[in-house]
């Protein structure tokens, strides 16, 4: 399968996104605010779109301009507002302005789901120092940056908010991607942590788990991989992106009012039963039986 045939598959259209099914009344997020980032495609789109179509207006972070307008065009069809706020969240000072920004746009910031992150599959004996700093940095200290300034404000405007991190499967591991299991399982117990130090300011942090989501980040993974991973869970399937933003919004929302330092997996049971190989299955473990004692 070529490169121009795994994009089309992977890829929703707009429109696809803006009708896909959602359980919450549309009204749920009127006058509310939420921070989306990585808010330019896969999850992060459609988790903004379906913000904006439950009433909140929408902040738009991502690192790329153009992809984060496009996300704006499907927001503005909502009818709610938004803004587009560019900033890499491994730079503290542009998560300081990403802050600023989205407060003297809005006045407030009600949700931030810290969705912008990524990975890239090698066996990690070859990971070079580049490469895993690179990865450390964005999912693990980017995120960390987004939910520190996130709670400062909060606390400092006497307001109080509720953060969704969207982390990786990191319970069993997933061979190849290392370097993000590491980072995503330090932003849960951090998480877990902070949902204790900061429950004196009415502050909520929870994390969310997807399984294998078909997005346009599967472009990164061999065929074989991809493959697999439709069977490495129990529904012997893939997810979708409205699988992750409704539980994004079941976390935001009044729904879980009594519900922090909890991770919520949605990954049609692969931590209970499957196996995901994101750089290929080594053959060591699909003939075994050729091994010696």
């Amino acid at each position: 399968m070529n490169d121009t045939e795994r994009v089309s598959r992977f890829n929703l259209s707009d429109d696809d996104i803006f009708e896909l099914p959602t359980v919450f009344r549309t009204d749920l997020f009127a006058g509310k605010v939420a921070l989306v980032t990585g808010a330019g495609t896969g999850i992060g789109k459609a988790t903004a779109s379906l913000f904006a179509r439950l009433g909140a207006s929408v902040i738009l972070s991502g690192r790329t301009q153009e992809k984060l307008e496009k996300t704006g065009d499907l927001i503005r069809r909502t009818g709610s507002k938004f803004l587009v706020a560019v900033g890499n969240i491994r730079d503290p000072e542009q998560v300081e302005d990403i802050y600023k920004r989205s407060y003297s746009k809005f006045g407030a910031v009600d949700f931030v789901i810290n969705n912008a992150g990524g990975q890239y599959p090698q066996d990690s004996i070859d990971f070079s120092v580049k490469g895993w700093n690179a990865v450390v940095d964005t999912n693990l200290n980017g995120t960390w940056y987004m939910m520190q300034k996130a709670a400062q404000y909060w606390r400092d405007q006497g307001g109080q908010g509720s953060i969704v991190n969207i982390v990786a499967p990191f319970q069993r591991g997933m061979p190849g991607v290392t370097h993000t299991v590491a980072a995503r399982a330090g932003i849960v117990f951090a998480s877990r942590n902070v949902a204790v130090e900061w429950a004196p300011l009415s502050i909520r942090v929870n994390c969310v788990v997807p399984g294998p989501i078909l997005t346009e980040g599967m472009d990164v993974y061999p065929e074989e991989a991809f493959e697999g991973l439709k069977r490495s869970n129990l529904m012997m399937r893939h997810g979708d992106v409205q699988d992750i933003a409704e539980a994004c919004v079941y976390l935001s929302a009044p729904s879980a009012k009594f519900v922090t330092g909890e991770t919520l997996t949605v990954d049609g049971g692969y931590q209970i039963w499957g196996e995901m190989y994101l750089a290929g299955q080594p053959d060591y473990f699909k003939h075994p039986d050729k091994k010696g004692a």
